[in-house]
């Protein structure tokens, strides 16, 4: 018997000495990959706010970008640098369409040919995605949906979503 027992013992001793293997149980992986799942899903809503006052920054821009240059026309037009011939009547002194500030109009008095433009092209609606922008003239109402097409006096989004701040973006 003294030879099973010291058999026994030896193997107790080679199991001892061996390497233990490492690794992770079934358990550790099911808890860090819920912990994962949990810390995602309140990233995620969080990404989407962001993602949308970023839009809302670049609509803001851009609005800005077609009211300025829309001003800039109506002030070249009573400064006198923009011809009476190339100022529609009923107009106001206000730009026919928007393509008029990308395009340009002829300097008056100016025989070399040279035009004034006001922007380099007409901005995307971050909103709608488009570069169809919403269009008051002069004579229209100011909560008005259409546009008159006599000229265009503002600018608006067609975007019919609401802002984080409760607003719409039409109201803009």
């Amino acid at each position: 018997m003294l030879g099973v027992s010291s058999r026994i013992g030896g193997a107790r001793e080679a199991l001892a000495k061996a390497p233990r293997q490492r690794g992770y149980t079934f358990v550790e992986v099911l808890v860090v990959s819920v912990l994962l799942l949990i810390m995602a899903s309140a990233a995620m809503p969080l990404a989407k706010v962001t993602v949308q006052r970023q839009r809302e920054v670049e609509l803001r821009r851009s609005l800005r970008e077609l009211r300025t240059a829309i001003d800039r026309y109506k002030d070249s037009v009573d400064l006198g640098l923009i011809g009476s011939t190339d100022v529609r009547p009923g107009s106001e002194g206000y730009p026919e369409d928007l393509e008029v500030l990308v395009e340009g109009v002829p300097m008056a008095n100016d025989a070399s040919g040279r035009r004034l433009k006001f922007l380099r092209r007409i901005p995307v609606d971050p909103m709608t995605r488009d570069t169809e922008w919403g269009k008051r003239s002069y004579q229209d109402r100011p909560d008005t949906t259409s546009w008159g097409g006599q000229n265009v006096y503002d600018v608006y989004s067609r975007s019919e979503a609401t802002a984080l701040d409760g607003t719409r973006y039409r109201d803009w």
